[in-house]
């Protein structure tokens, strides 16, 4: 799933709305990476979002 295994950050729904006022669906997507990352000492590979990493939340493997 599109979803930020640190922060919970996943896909966002909201109306596109045309110059004529008319609504459709669309979508924000987290802007994730697959990095290998230290979790309880171990290396293992997560889904981080980019947030997460330039803030330092996650040790990099």
């Amino acid at each position: 799933m599109a979803k930020c295994e640190v922060c919970g950050k996943a896909k966002v729904f909201s109306n596109r709305v045309s110059h004529s006022n008319r609504k459709s669906s669309r979508t924000y997507s987290p802007n994730l990476r697959s990095v290998k990352a230290v979790v309880d000492g171990t290396p293992k590979k997560i889904c981080v979002c980019s947030r997460c990493l330039r803030s330092g939340l996650v040790e990099r493997a």
